[in-house]
């Protein structure tokens, strides 16, 4: 068997709901390793959100985060780190625009630096994994270095109207996704950035060709991720669309799945090395 790379969103996918990983899933990863196999994370979660279930499974390239703005070895300096931010104008053009429709909140994180814009508890549950240093006021004063991710908490009756808007306005210079529930948190990323960048940096470094490579997502910011790779893997729990998108359609993130479609696909014998 030829050498593949795997790669794992971790939201709805590789994770469970609980937010673990099932032991048969890691499992099967491990034993992919031990056959030669090479694994990666590509998550819109930040390094610090990411950096235990990189460590569970002893991951050893590069991670991609934020959606492919920001991609790093964490083993490896010597490794080039791509970073692509938003630029604070572009930032305040995006807040300023916003007046008139109705938002909870805004946040701006700057790699693993969270700016909030209002204080909001809820909010901080969910920013504050791995102790980030947090800073608490109007982001058009606070906000100092350009933005990796831009974060609008929009009141639902206006999710949509607010994407619309970024859409016409600042297509050219930013990117946007939709959180699944219960947040709807819409994401901003600078524009021509996802997934699939930062995994075609990866696999040009470790010398994979791209139909060597099984991508697993569920939502929308996997689209580009599932396409691009060889084998593009939607979860069972996955949208709509990204089903359709898919090559394969697996079990959903409580079910196994990516164990099924490994075992499968590349002969792994999991159950002789449990």
């Amino acid at each position: 068997m030829k050498q593949h790379l795997i790669v794992l969103d971790l939201d709805g996918t590789l994770l469970t709901d609980e937010k673990v990983i099932s032991p048969k899933t890691e499992q099967a990863l491990k034993t992919a390793k031990e056959d030669g196999h090479l694994v990666m994370i590509a998550t819109g979660r930040p390094y610090r959100a990411s950096e235990p279930y990189y460590r569970q499974l002893g991951l050893d390239l590069p991670i991609v985060n934020f959606n492919g703005a920001f991609v790093h070895h964490p083993a490896d300096r010597s490794w080039k780190t791509i970073h692509e931010p938003i630029s604070l104008p572009v930032v305040s053009d995006v807040i300023e625009s916003l007046e008139g429709y109705r938002f909870h909140n805004i946040v701006a994180e700057v790699q693993d630096d969270v700016y909030i814009n209002q204080h909001d508890e809820k909010l901080m549950n969910i920013f504050t994994m791995g102790n980030p240093q947090v800073t608490i006021g109007d982001l058009r004063s606070y906000l100092k270095d350009n933005p990796t991710s831009l974060l609008i908490h929009p009141d639902a009756a206006d999710a949509d109207r607010i994407r619309d808007h970024l859409g016409e306005v600042h297509a050219e210079v930013v990117d946007h996704r939709r959180w699944g529930a219960p947040w709807h948190v819409i994401e901003i990323i600078r524009h021509g950035l996802n997934k699939a960048v930062g995994i075609s940096a990866v696999a040009e470094w470790v010398g994979i060709p791209q139909e060597r490579i099984i991508a697993f997502g569920d939502e929308d910011n996997d689209f580009e991720m599932i396409e691009y790779a060889g084998t593009g893997v939607a979860m069972g729990n996955a949208i709509d669309g990204l089903k359709t998108l898919a090559d394969e359609v697996t079990g959903t993130n409580n079910e196994d799945g990516i164990a099924d479609i490994l075992e499968e696909r590349l002969k792994l014998k999991t159950g002789t090395r449990i």
